[in-house]
């Protein structure tokens, strides 16, 4: 399923249909903002910049993120 599918799927009146969808886009978003976080590290943003553009704190970023990237 794609992300708008899964977007509609999330508005089900069915409660199974509904959670499943909201998990498998919660995993979509863990993927994505890690792609774009070892991107954005990579071209020399630091944990500030990334934190700010997540709207979160740098140390959160930070502990979420660096032992992925090796940073």
């Amino acid at each position: 399923m794609n992300a708008t599918e899964l977007a509609r799927a999330a508005g089900d009146h069915d409660p199974a249909v509904g959670l499943a969808a909201v998990a498998a886009l919660r995993a979509l978003l863990e993927q994505l903002e890690a792609t774009h976080v070892s991107n954005a590290r990579a071209q020399g943003w630091s944990w500030e910049q990334v934190a700010d553009a997540l709207g979160v704190r740098r140390q959160s970023a930070h502990r979420k993120h660096a032992r992925r990237i090796g940073r």
